[in-house]
């Protein structure tokens, strides 16, 4: 036994060094990728702003103070503005807003997609699909052309009669969740959709059957399916819309900033790199807030506890 004990050690060993060797080109694209570049946002948000872009090594924690107080100039004292959080808070609550949309939408569609025969199924995923294959830009540059005060939308509302000037359709709040709903729906349907395709239908039948109410059945027999679906979709959905660009910049004509356009406005504009890079990590920190919770209430359902 000792003898094929040491036999089968250095196949062991052999074994994980290759599977080690496997690991290693994956690893480093991630550390190259995506663990540098954060390393290097956060050490730029404490540093002190160069003049013309870039950042000085000097230690500060000014690019955080500035996201709640404002300093004054005459005598460099700090006063509380709620300005940048206001900013923050709207971006949140439009992604909370596109999620819950999104949700809305993407059920009954993932559900009418699901119980369509085999042969349709595939047919009805590409007409999800096929508009995004253009790019975000372009589509999003679509969508306005749709929504402006001369656009089609407006055209046919008036010639319906319903009134007789334009919408205000576009460049305001309105315009920025219709894009972010655009621009993430298939996020929701997706996931949802492989849900459904998972679900047993019979047992819709037996609970109808025993005389439960739609009701019943769907929060006691189809949601606990759902669930993975629906979280895998809310997140999807809610972590890109909180950082979207886009539709805050074309939609929004500017006028509407959320936190993305805020954070390009201080590396393009402004010149302040640390506190854009502060933003960065208060936009990352809130995105990681939100994933672990999402993964606890996720692992306590399941386990029950």
């Amino acid at each position: 036994m000792t003898a094929q004990a040491e036999l089968r050690s250095p196949f062991r060993v052999s074994k994980r060094l290759a599977f080690t060797g496997l690991l290693l080109p994956a690893v480093g694209v991630i550390a190259i990728f995506m663990i540098a570049p954060v390393a290097i946002v956060f050490v730029y948000s404490f540093l002190e702003p160069a003049r013309y872009g870039g950042v000085v090594w000097n230690f500060s924690v000014e690019g955080y103070l500035q996201i709640l107080f404002e300093r004054d100039f005459v005598d460099g004292s700090l006063q509380f503005s709620a300005d940048y959080l206001v900013i923050l808070w709207r971006s949140v609550f439009q992604a909370a807003i596109c999620t819950v949309l999104c949700l809305m939408i993407s059920v009954p569609t993932a559900y009418f997609i699901a119980t369509r025969s085999e042969r349709t199924k595939p047919i009805w995923i590409f007409l999800i699909t096929v508009p995004y294959w253009v790019n975000l830009l372009i589509r999003t540059i679509a969508l306005l052309f749709i929504l402006r005060d001369d656009g089609p939308l407006n055209k046919v509302i008036m010639m319906t009669g319903l009134t007789t000037s334009p919408l205000p359709l576009s460049y305001n709040n309105f315009a920025i969740g219709l894009g972010l709903v655009y621009s993430f729906l298939p996020f929701m349907v997706l996931p949802l959709y492989s849900a459904f395709e998972r679900f047993d239908f019979r047992l819709l039948e037996a609970a109808y059957d025993l005389y439960a109410s739609r009701r019943v059945a769907f929060f006691k027999i189809v949601l606990p399916v759902m669930r993975p679906g629906l979280i895998a979709g809310s997140l999807l959905v809610f972590i890109p819309s909180i950082g979207s660009y886009l539709a805050p910049d074309i939609l929004g004509g500017g006028k509407t900033l959320m936190i993305g356009n805020l954070i390009g406005t201080q590396f393009q504009g402004a010149h302040n790199w640390p506190f854009g890079a502060a933003l960065s990590m208060i936009l990352l920190t809130v995105t990681l807030i939100v994933l672990i919770w999402m993964a606890r209430r996720s692992a306590r359902k399941n386990t029950g506890y």
